[in-house]
């Protein structure tokens, strides 16, 4: 196979000196890839990385040709996972993904499928950081990579449907290009303040959360249970 340099996409700045401030939660689009958006975030995305977009193309039977358009980050993101469960079919078998390899493959090429869990521990281990990945329902926190001792660690938000990423800003309404989302991971294999800071803000957004679906269930019983009519002394019934 040949391997043609291809220029690296622009990247997202880090800072790698951490800052003092507040973890902030940074919403991603609702457009069928937020996990691979959220992971935009953090990632400096390099096709020559990724075998070459040609190898990824085996995944679905074609190659790119000389000059083709390439696709913009999170469709390459979708295709570093494909390339890694195509490239290893012991590991990533049937049993494993619940559904055939070659069948995985062209489901997560699909812009439209973002996985979870499977996709995260790949990535964590493509990158060679830990990814922390917060859910707002239960708090919980869900390592990924955290056996492989990666020295440093970035986090993610999720609220059942949804990712979004974290990350630490100097203020309150600071730009995103100020943020710093990736974060040493030290001895005692924490990150120190800013894991307190993230769970803190996590539990806010549970107690959100919570707070929402008590005011829609309370919109729900009214709305199809009797109240007091305005209009007679009797009671109505109204039905959605």
């Amino acid at each position: 196979m040949r391997i043609q340099n291809f220029p690296e996409l622009p990247l997202v700045q880090i800072l790698k000196v951490q800052m003092e401030g507040i973890v902030v939660r940074r919403v991603i689009p609702s457009d069928d890839s937020c996990l691979f958006n959220a992971v935009r975030t953090w990632t400096r995305v390099n096709v020559y990385s990724y075998l070459v977009w040609n190898f990824v193309q085996l995944c679905h039977g074609s190659r790119q040709k000389q000059g083709e358009h390439l696709p913009g980050n999170s469709d390459i993101i979708h295709n570093v996972v494909a390339a890694t469960v195509l490239s290893d079919p012991e590991t990533y078998s049937e049993a494993f993904l619940g559904k055939a390899n070659e069948e995985y493959c062209a489901w997560i090429l699909n812009p439209q499928n973002w996985g979870g869990a499977i996709e995260l521990s790949i990535l964590a281990e493509f990158y060679g950081r830990e990814i922390a990945a917060y859910d707002i329902q239960t708090t919980r926190c869900d390592l990924y990579g955290q056996d492989k001792n990666f020295e440093e660690r970035v986090m993610l938000i999720y609220d059942g449907f949804h990712y979004d990423a974290l990350a630490m800003s100097p203020f309150e309404g600071a730009p995103e290009e100020f943020d710093q989302t990736i974060f040493d991971v030290q001895n005692d294999r924490t990150v120190g303040l800013v894991e307190r800071l993230a769970l803190n803000l996590v539990k806010e957004q549970q107690r959100k959360l919570w707070s929402m679906q008590h005011y829609n269930n309370s919109l729900y019983y009214n709305l199809n249970f009797s109240w007091p009519c305005l209009a007679t002394p009797f009671c109505c019934k109204t039905e959605i």
